[in-house]
Order: C-alpha cells, then structure tokens, then sequence
C-alpha cells in the first residue's frame, strides 16, 4: 500500500497575485511550511516540496488548469487507480490520498471546512482538479474569504483577485496556524 500524501494549495503564480484572495492555497502552504526551499518542476508544471511520505505541491498552471498539475504528480507516483490498465479509473477514492487547500467564497472570512467527495460549487481550480481526476473523492480544506465587500458589486471574479488587507493577512496567518498541516495529514 502506497503512504504516500499529495496536498496541493490551489493559487496563481505571479507576483500580481502572492496575495490575493484566490491565492489562500499558495498562502497556506507558505504558512504550514515556513521558508522551505520549492523545487520547480517543468514536467509537472508545479513547484514542489517534500517532506517524507507528503509531497506539497503549488501548480503553476493557472487556476483554471489546476487538474492538469494535479494528474501529472498522481499517474506519475501511481496513486490513479486505472480501468484496464489504461485509463484513469472514473470515481475513484483518493481521500486517502489527496487534500486540496482553496479559496472558498461560500464561506466566511476566517471560517474553514474540510470537505470530501463534494462537487467544486463553481470553483473552477476545483473543477479542473475533478474533471482531470474523473473524481470528486478527495479531501478539500476549504478557506472562506467571503466578506462585506463581496455583498456589494463587485463581481466574484474580480473579488478573489483582489488583495487580503494587512488585518486579513494577520487574521489569516493566526487561523492558519491554529489549524496546522499536521491537521490535514
């Protein structure tokens, strides 16, 4: 039986985007993390972190093309059941396996949930990660950032790339580290 652990954060690579909303994924992993040293990998189009049996992951793909990172890393260390020895098998179980850490806009500002074998609610780095996999059955540490500004109107896609202010960035580092990886493993 494989031990391995895939956690990948969903965000953007690109300066522009270190610190906006859609990058909470990226954000976490730096706090989980601290200053670890990310290795680029071409053929994945990820950076990668190892740590033991768990492999961190921040695909920079951009999020709409999380899933392909995603598929890559798991055919790659053969944790994608297949259906005749050939193709992804549809449905599988990866709970076991894979954890996904995103933005939520369904979610509260400094509200969490994880979250298995459900559907992407419009989240489309999810969406990709789901439709590349042939699965929904993975766990999910969804991060809300959903706050005022969002009930007023400014559309959601330009709200998850605006930037956290200095006070969410502090209230986030302090939920982040009440949390810890430890938590997800």
């Amino acid at each position: 039986m494989n031990s391995m652990r895939i956690i990948i954060g969903l965000g953007n690579p690109g300066e522009q985007y270190k610190h906006n909303r859609h990058n909470v994924g990226w954000l976490a992993l730096d706090q989980f993390l601290g200053d670890v040293k990310w290795q680029e990998n071409k053929k994945f189009n990820a950076l990668l972190y190892s740590d033991g049996d768990f492999l961190f992951v921040k695909p920079l793909t951009f999020m709409n093309e999380s899933g392909c990172a995603a598929q890559k890393i798991l055919n790659y260390y053969g944790l994608l059941p297949k259906s005749l020895g050939l193709i992804n098998k549809k449905g599988s179980d990866l709970n076991d396996v894979l954890t996904v850490i995103h933005d939520d806009l369904d979610l509260n500002f400094g509200d969490y949930k994880i979250a298995t074998d459900s559907g992407s609610a419009g989240h489309n780095g999810v969406q990709s990660i789901i439709n590349h996999l042939k699965t929904k059955k993975f766990t999910r540490l969804r991060i809300g950032i959903k706050n005022a500004l969002l009930k007023t109107h400014i559309p959601p896609d330009k709200f998850v790339l605006s930037p956290f202010s200095k006070e969410e960035q502090e209230h986030l580092a302090s939920l982040l580290n009440r949390l810890n990886i430890k938590n997800l493993k």
